[in-house]
Formats: structure tokens, C-alpha cells, sequence
């Protein structure tokens, strides 16, 4: 039992656990609204990307390139430091305002190509017969096209949605406090990498699990959505 306590001391983990658990609930509520900036986006940028306006279409894939050609931590930390230095913004971000508005951005980009996918895959006789009762363009988008889409593409949003969970760990790097930050608090109080580390491990991989089961149930539930 010493050579196990000498590798990860769980009773030091335990004096620990309420750090674990804000810093589960920190990356839970971060994610959430990330999620929910990262869906918002990625629809927008879906419509913009599919759109017959040349300006629309570069501007969206533009974006897109942009987010996928750079690394996540350096968007955060121009999201935090660079744009409350634009003229729009009168005051400083604050560290969970810029790492939520980063990791939805990023996550906007991928989410967006998920969701053109879920668009196109729909029938062209579905929307001229929407158009053929008189529906304009956004009650084709809200009632027809967008809840088959989003239904037919629900398991890879969820797994692009774990991916978002564990970048969510990034925003420690400019101060905010989440489950990775609970690790750290061991490492720096008591120099225990290994019991800071492979709890902050296992809390993700619970994370994961959890993701992967969501996954594998709208795979059977909405991954055969017919036309």
C-alpha cells in the first residue's frame, strides 16, 4: 500500500475535493455557454457559407480558415488582451467573459461546417414544397431545413462538443479558475503533480464517457432521420 501512496495519495486528494468540484462545475458552466455562443455562430456562419452573396460567403470562409489555421490558446489570449482595445469595447474583458467568448468562437467555426453538412443533406423537394404554401426564407430555415439538420448531425456535434469541454481547460492560462486550476492548486500547495494531474484525468475521461454515451444515443435515436 506505500508504493501506492507514494504514487498518488489519495487521502490528500480527498482534503481537496471541494477544489475539484468548483472546478468541475467552473468548466460545466463555461462549456455551457460556450455551447450555446459556439451553436449560435456556427448556424450563422452555416446560412452565411451557403448563401449566393460572394461578400457573405468569403467573410464565412474566411472565418472558418482563420479559426482553423491558428491555435486555440493564441485566440484566447487576443480575444482577452486585444479586443477590449477596440473602439467598440469601453471596458476590459474579464477573464471567464474572454476564455467563454474565445472557446465559443473556435468552436463556432468547426460547428458550422457540421451544420452546413446537416443543411445540404437536406431534400430539395422538402424546401420547394415548403416554398409552394408561401414560406419565406427563415420559416424554411426555422420549421423545415434547420430541425432535420440539426437532428441528422446531432452525434458529431456532440463529439465536437467534447472537444470544447476539454479545450475548456485552456482559459486557466489567463487566470480563470476551472477543473485543470484544481489540479494546479495541489501542485502548488503540496508539489503532487501526479495526484493534481490524474484526478484532473479522470474527472475528463468521466466527461468524455459520458459524451460518448450522449454520442452513441443520437446515433440510434437520430442518425437514420430520413428525407
Amino acid at each position: 500500500m506505500d508504493w501506492i501512496l507514494d504514487f498518488y495519495n489519495y487521502r490528500v486528494v480527498a482534503q481537496y475535493l471541494p477544489e475539484f468540484a468548483r472546478g468541475l462545475g467552473s468548466t460545466a458552466w463555461i462549456s455551457l455557454l460556450a455551447l450555446g455562443i459556439s451553436l449560435s455562430v456556427g448556424t450563422i456562419v452555416a446560412i452565411m457559407r451557403m448563401s449566393t452573396n460572394p461578400l457573405l460567403w468569403r467573410i464565412a470562409a474566411g472565418y472558418v480558415q482563420t479559426i482553423r489555421s491558428t491555435p486555440l490558446l493564441i485566440q484566447i489570449y487576443l480575444i482577452y488582451f486585444t479586443l477590449p482595445a477596440l473602439p467598440l469595447l469601453d471596458r476590459r474583458l474579464d477573464e471567464l467573459e474572454g476564455g467563454i467568448i474565445a472557446l465559443g468562437l473556435n468552436a463556432g467555426a468547426y460547428m458550422s461546417e457540421i451544420i452546413r453538412a446537416g443543411i445540404e443533406s437536406i431534400s430539395r423537394g422538402q424546401v420547394e414544397g415548403a416554398m409552394s404554401v408561401g414560406m419565406s426564407y427563415l420559416q424554411r430555415m426555422r420549421y423545415v431545413v434547420l430541425p432535420q439538420a440539426f437532428a441528422r448531425v446531432a452525434p458529431p456535434l456532440l463529439g465536437q462538443t467534447a472537444v470544447l469541454i476539454k479545450d475548456s481547460s485552456l482559459v486557466s492560462f489567463i487566470g480563470v479558475f476551472e477543473l485543470f486550476g484544481a489540479g494546479l492548486v495541489i501542485l502548488n500547495e503540496r508539489l503532487m503533480p501526479n495526484e493534481g494531474f490524474l484526478t484532473v484525468a479522470v474527472c475528463y475521461l468521466f466527461i468524455y464517457t459520458v459524451m460518448l454515451w450522449l454520442t452513441v444515443y443520437a446515433q440510434r435515436h437520430f442518425g437514420g432521420s430520413g428525407d
